[in-house]
């Protein structure tokens, strides 16, 4: 049996798309072993997608001060659904914006936290282009929360 990682992400700009590919990297490294990564967009995501995983990353911009509509519209789609059933399950978060992330951050805290969900390693928040640690704070991410689902 192996477990699920779902990283549900909104990914509209080069530097997002940078962070989700090294959070992939990460849970997908060759030493983690019996995990199934599932990448979805958010918009696309189903309640059964959340309910089918075992722990989550979540990726979003921050956009005047808020998570992206795109992830919200999914926590939306699944908070209901899956309130009861994914209790306890870890979850990590990376995001990107221009001008700070702190709204953003406090955004998805309240609803991970509603849903029961345990924050599993640090956020990543970068504002600005990427640096070389940002991305690698992103791989960390995605294998941290692999790792932690090898023992499933």
């Amino acid at each position: 049996m192996s477990a699920t990682l779902l990283i549900v992400h909104h990914t509209p700009s080069p530097h997002l798309q940078e962070m989700f590919e090294a959070v992939l990297a990460g849970a997908t490294d060759p030493e983690i072993e019996g995990v199934r990564v599932v990448r979805k967009p958010a918009l696309s995501v189903t309640p059964t997608d959340v309910l089918e995983a075992d722990g989550y990353v979540l990726g979003t911009p921050a956009n005047l001060g808020y998570m992206s509509g795109a992830l919200k519209h999914a926590f939306d789609t699944f908070y209901y659904p899956c309130l009861d059933t994914t209790r306890g399950r870890p979850f990590g978060l990376y995001l990107h914006g221009n001008e700070g992330t702190e709204g953003a951050e406090r955004g998805v805290d309240a609803i991970t936290t509603g849903l029961g969900w345990v924050k599993s390693a640090a956020h990543v928040a970068v504002s600005g282009k990427p640096t070389k640690a940002d991305i690698q704070s992103c791989w960390e991410l995605g294998g941290t929360l692999a790792a932690q689902l090898m023992e499933i």
